[in-house]
């Protein structure tokens, strides 16, 4: 039975803005809930061959066993907000990250790339991810951001960046892919050591953190300034 606060036409991103819960539950199928939010949730199912009731019911059951008080609705907060907010969550836990994860990745593939060849693939996307995502935030930080909270915005160029900004969220969201087939879905094998362990924690936190943030950008910030 389908959850009467959702049901199998509404748009991914959409579940998520309202029950930042069902985030994890998306993940865990591989849904892509930010680039592909406007997807309904019938049609997302459907694309990764998940049963589309027994995906409502989890959805369902996500809701339905949230602990504690409800996170705040970032579509309440003003732009000023919400791009500090952005900043201070996404931006400086992958500046901090990127850079330990990629280094990390590289001795994985040192260690035990003969023994895994996928981990030299996973290597190059974790550095692919990194040379794509650093760049990334500094144009938002110092040229986008500051445009859309400018007291006379030019909507023409703000149009034209937020194009680029969408363009590279898919192209990070296609990398992501790559990640999680050179790691075989984070799946460690039993002789996988400390560092082994440690990488693949890291990418998974990664992933979900990007993809939260890109859902932010793509699902609360640019609407208010895309039409």
């Amino acid at each position: 039975m389908e959850n009467p606060t959702i049901n199998r036409q509404q748009p991914v991103a959409s579940v998520v803005l309202d029950h930042s819960e069902c985030a994890q539950v998306f993940q865990r199928h591989r849904i892509d809930f930010c680039c592909q939010g406007d997807q309904s949730i019938e049609a997302a199912a459907k694309a990764k061959k998940v049963d589309v009731d027994a995906l409502l019911a989890e959805l369902s059951r996500a809701i339905a066993d949230r602990r504690g008080e409800r996170q705040a609705d970032p579509r309440e907060l003003t732009t000023p907000r919400l791009v500090a907010y952005i900043v201070s969550k996404h931006h400086e836990y992958l500046r901090k990250t990127l850079p330990f994860v990629q280094a990390l990745a590289t001795k994985v593939s040192r260690v035990h790339g003969d023994h895994n060849p996928k981990l030299r693939h996973l290597e190059t996307a974790v550095a692919e991810v990194c040379a794509a995502l650093l760049p990334h935030l500094d144009e938002e930080e110092q040229s986008l951001f500051p445009a859309l909270m400018s007291k006379e915005p030019d909507r023409a160029a703000i149009a034209r960046q937020l194009e680029s900004m969408q363009d590279e969220h898919l192209a990070v969201a296609k990398l992501l892919e790559r990640i999680r087939a050179a790691s075989d879905e984070f799946t460690l094998p039993e002789w996988a050591c400390n560092s082994y362990n440690t990488l693949f924690s890291e990418l998974q936190q990664l992933e979900s953190d990007v993809f939260t943030h890109v859902h932010l950008e793509n699902h609360v910030l640019r609407p208010r300034f895309a039409a």
